[in-house]
């Protein structure tokens, strides 16, 4: 008796207690993110996670951690989203590993060689980091700082950092700020814009890795390539210009009609593929900054998925993922490897500060530095 009565009351006990409410699982993104991964506090500085959506349902998620673009959902031939750039899921990601994946890069994009610029008459050292010369800005380039970041509507983010005078050895207190605006046409369209104190120089670009097949365990050598310009920068075999401008015409640098990317690149009888491990050079743009002009195309064969680059830059850097060795995992745990995705990076020239007659990186007070770069995707 005493045991039934025991049994009744821890039911009615049960009964009475009231439900805990469940807590509802965070929404993710379409490509599989949650913002609380990138929700983190670096030296004093608060990182966040920001989704673009337009009218036809693609998406674009960014980090104001080093102005990364995270993901792109784009639709391929069969109208199935696809993510078409590699990066990692979460801020942790990227701060575990140097890397330079969607990053905004500055303040001077590419190679200053030994390091050194000249401006006003004064002759500045910048870290070398990259076989004695300065790359992306240093080893804390932009891709390592923390942008103040505002959202004024769902299809628009706009990132701002102060670059002061002395950081990384440049001079100038460098006001920047970079509008990402993804467009109703499919288009991602970054728009960047600069100002100085002190004349300085500066090359802003973005570094996204893209892979249109949608899976980035794949190489990007089947990838049609084609580049609107008859000429490059050739380098030498610390992937420094030499000052010269070679025509591509007869050579494996020739993409004036689509080509695929793996049919020479590893042709290293021709020296240049031997200096860049590939390709990993300088285009000299025959559209001279129209920005109403293609001046690259890219297209998977598997997906359909095509990008076509427009730039005010007078040059564009083709980089084939050739350093990519499989230490890095990335987004859903895929591991990255050689040559699985393509940078296209907007550009005045590599070393332009020491290299007269070519297009001017110079900053001066009172003017503004203004560059455009537009992703746009279709489907062929």
């Amino acid at each position: 008796m005493n045991r039934l009565i025991g049994l009744i009351a821890l039911v009615a006990i049960v009964a009475c207690t009231p439900k805990q409410k469940e807590t509802p699982e965070e929404p993710s993104t379409l490509s599989g993110l949650k913002r609380s991964n990138f929700q983190s506090s670096l030296n004093g500085d608060s990182t966040d996670l920001f989704v673009l959506k337009n009218a036809n349902g693609m998406e674009v998620t960014v980090t104001n951690y080093g102005g990364r673009i995270v993901s792109v959902m784009v639709p391929d031939k069969n109208g199935t989203l696809q993510d078409v750039v590699l990066g990692f899921d979460s801020i942790q990601g990227y701060t575990s590993v140097s890397n330079n994946l969607g990053a905004t890069i500055g303040r001077y994009g590419n190679r200053i060689a030994n390091g050194k610029i000249k401006v006003g008459g004064v002759e500045y050292q910048l870290p070398q980091n990259n076989y004695g010369h300065t790359l992306h800005g240093g080893p804390e380039g932009y891709d390592t700082k923390v942008f103040k970041a505002v959202q004024p509507d769902s299809q628009t983010v706009v990132l701002t950092y102060l670059s002061k005078d002395g950081e990384a050895g440049f001079p100038g207190n460098l006001d920047v700020k970079v509008t990402m605006n993804l467009t109703n046409d499919n288009a991602i369209d970054i728009q960047y814009e600069a100002e100085t104190d002190k004349e300085t120089v500066v090359n802003l670009t973005n570094h996204s890795y893209f892979n249109l097949s949608g899976n980035p365990g794949n190489t990007i050598l089947d990838h049609l390539l084609t580049i609107n310009a008859d000429e490059y920068t050739p380098v030498d075999d610390t992937f420094m210009t030499t000052g010269k401008i070679d025509k591509v015409k007869g050579t494996p640098m020739d993409f004036t009609v689509a080509t695929p990317i793996g049919q020479r690149i590893d042709d290293t009888t021709f020296v240049q593929l031997k200096n860049g491990k590939g390709y990993d050079h300088n285009w000299v743009l025959n559209t001279k900054g129209d920005i109403s002009r293609v001046a690259a195309t890219v297209v998977s064969p598997v997906t359909g998925i095509q990008l076509d680059v427009y730039t005010s830059e007078p040059g564009l850097q083709v980089y084939t993922g050739n350093f990519l060795d499989g230490s890095m995992t990335g987004k859903k745990g895929i591991v990255y490897n050689r040559r699985n995705a393509i940078c296209l990076e907007s550009q005045k020239y590599p070393d332009s500060p020491n290299k007269p007659g070519w297009p001017s990186p110079y900053l001066k007070p009172g003017e503004k530095y203004t560059s455009r770069c537009i992703y746009k995707f279709s489907v062929q």
